[in-house]
């Protein structure tokens, strides 16, 4: 049964850590049958040995029979080399459901986050979800060893109990008993270990986040000379952390030093008992090796199931993080009313912003933040009474906002691969567009108009975000492999990746929020001039104080303290507004200034 990476990983189960494990055994169930039955019949089988070494004993060796022990010799040795070749295909069975089981968790975790979309940041942490990621996943699919050799640990363990019978019912009871005793001597252990690692993931989550969010944030903390206060916080909280480990380390030594030592200890005495009644006369000497074997045989299945209980402690505490992840919803969607079928005016009453169809309009404020919320409200990215034409945005389905408004933030996501899929172009679209020979099929030329639209759809939106040298000077152009978050690429070279992204899916309404601010003036005038052009008849909203930007708009919203203070054009504004013609002046001082410095040999951003 082979694994598709890219099926459908199915409903997941969301009612508790221990119904997502069984989700896990019932989505693959003919493999966890196979590794059961494999498992369960290889144990068995390392029981049989010591049965049929007693009987070489007892009829071959002791009273001399060549034939019998040669017989019973060779029945050993082929138990031996089928039980390798079971052992063999058990461990493959069993890697298979393990990285079904990881596989299937990613896809769900990963198809959860895409669902919850922009509500996914507000409801869970980064570290959460990169824990979840990094080891929840694996501690998940480890746990399903339960269902190979666990099943058969039980079944060799009734197995050794049915032959002793056969030797001494004494022993035999001993056996039968022995293990439950063991487990419920490991109980609590479970238990707390269970308790210590749900603590130490909620602990290791926070830690997560706190390192991206020092990354991310470590030029700006530099600036302030907080770098020094925060590192000292993270420093705690990492012996904290640490200390935390070692408790859930404390408890897993434990286990696994009882898990090792008890059982030791219940083995010897079964063979001190064994050797006792053979010392006694009351069994063979073929069966105290057989006493002796079975007891060998049974340290197998005794250290599985104590091995299958601390993994699936473990596995069930994982599993309720995933669950609790699954069980997060996005905001709900109330919406019932058509959105407009025609270009209409976007408006932001808690601003005063009126985004005309059709028009390049900027929004001017010294609070970049404040520029931001409005495009998330006009994007319907956080609640707000702004409407789409006379519609108000929350009684239109979120899908058709989706599908016709984009919202381009400025550190929006990019995510690893080939440059051309980054800017959103797809493979398969893309095949075909060098093919120029002529062809009499249909399919393959529809195939290669297909490419070839495509092909004309990305090179227009890397050329409109001024994007051509970054392909030029990438060794292998579109086909370059970009690393996440395009950490590759320059400051500048990121965000005109982004730009052209945004730009390549020609949305009705684009929101952009500071789409050059880390641009040279020379491109930026570039990117502003060919902006205008591609998004002519389109509707197109870009926070920005760049004069550069601003002289392109049709109208700039000159904004104080998140309301619009006046409106008109870039010129009439510096005509009539001085507040205006001092925010747009230190604007441009800062370009001059980075031109200056860039003409002087200084790397430019």
């Amino acid at each position: 049964m082979r694994i598709d990476a890219y099926a459908d990983p199915g409903t997941p189960d969301r009612r508790g850590g221990w119904r997502y494990l069984a989700w896990l055994v019932r989505r693959q169930w003919p493999r966890c049958v196979a590794g059961a039955v494999l498992a369960s019949v290889w144990m068995v089988l390392l029981a049989a040995t010591p049965y049929l070494m007693a009987r070489a004993v007892d009829h071959g060796l002791e009273p001399g029979d060549l034939g019998a022990l040669a017989g019973w010799t060779g029945a050993m040795v082929a138990v031996g080399g089928v039980n390798a070749w079971l052992g063999m295909m058990r461990h493959r069975t069993m890697t298979k459901v393990r990285m079904d089981a990881n596989f299937r968790t990613v896809k769900v975790v990963v198809a959860h986050a895409t669902r919850l979309g922009a509500a996914l940041r507000a409801q869970v942490g980064t570290g959460e979800v990169v824990t979840i990621g990094v080891g929840d996943v694996q501690t998940i699919s480890g746990s399903l060893t339960a269902v190979g050799p666990g099943v058969g640990a039980v079944a060799a363990y009734a197995t050794v109990g049915g032959l002793m019978l056969s030797v001494s019912t004494r022993l035999a009871l001993v056996v039968l008993l022995g293990v439950p005793l063991l487990a419920v001597a490991l109980g609590p252990l479970m238990g707390r270990l269970q308790g210590r690692e749900t603590e130490y993931r909620e602990r290791q989550s926070v830690l997560t986040a706190r390192i991206g969010d020092l990354a991310g944030g470590l030029r700006v903390l530099n600036g302030l000379g907080g770098k020094g206060l925060v590192a000292d916080a993270f420093r705690r909280d990492s012996g904290r952390l640490r200390e935390q480990g070692y408790r859930v380390g404390a408890v897993t030594s434990w286990i696994q030093a009882l898990g090792m030592g008890l059982p030791m200890l219940f083995l010897a005495l079964v063979t001190w008992m064994g050797a006792r009644l053979a010392a006694q006369g009351r069994i063979s000497v073929g069966e105290l090796v057989s006493v002796y074997g079975y007891v060998v045989a049974l340290g197998w299945p005794v250290a599985f199931l104590i091995e299958m209980g601390h993994q699936l402690s473990r596995g069930v505490v994982a599993a309720r993080r995933v669950v609790a992840f699954l069980r997060l919803e996005p905001a709900p969607d109330e919406g019932t009313r058509e959105a407009p079928a025609e270009p209409s005016a976007l408006h932001d009453p808690a601003s005063g912003v009126r985004v005309l169809p059709g028009r390049l309009t900027a929004l001017a404020t010294s609070r970049p933040s404040d520029a931001a919320e409005i495009l998330d409200r006009l994007g319907r990215y956080t609640p707000s009474d702004a409407t789409w034409g006379d519609i108000p945005l929350a009684d239109i389905p979120l899908r058709q906002i989706r599908s016709r408004i984009l919202v381009a933030a400025p550190e929006a996501d990019l995510f690893a691969g080939p440059l051309s899929n980054v800017i959103g172009a797809q493979e398969s679209d893309l095949r075909g567009a060098g093919n120029r020979a002529t062809s009499h099929n249909s399919a393959a030329d529809a195939e290669q108009r297909t490419g070839a639209d495509e092909w004309a759809k990305l090179t227009a939106a890397i050329h409109t975000a001024a994007a051509e040298d970054i392909v030029r000077a990438l060794p292998d152009g579109l086909e370059t492999p970009i690393e996440a978050q395009a950490r590759n690429l320059s400051g500048g070279q990121r965000q005109r990746v982004r730009l052209a992204r945004a730009l390549h899916t020609k949305p009705e309404i684009l929101l952009a929020a500071e789409p050059t601010s880390a641009l040279d003036a020379h491109t930026e005038a570039t990117v502003a001039g060919r902006l205008k052009r591609a998004r002519k008849g389109r509707t197109t909203v870009l926070a920005a104080t760049s004069p550069l930007l601003l002289d392109r708009a049709d109208v700039v919203h000159h904004l104080v303290d998140g309301k619009v203070a006046a409106t008109g054009t870039h010129r009439e504004l510096l005509d009539t507004e001085p507040g205006y013609r001092a925010l747009v002046a230190r604007d441009a001082e800062a370009e001059a200034a980075a031109g200056q410095a860039a003409e002087e040999g200084e790397p430019a951003r």
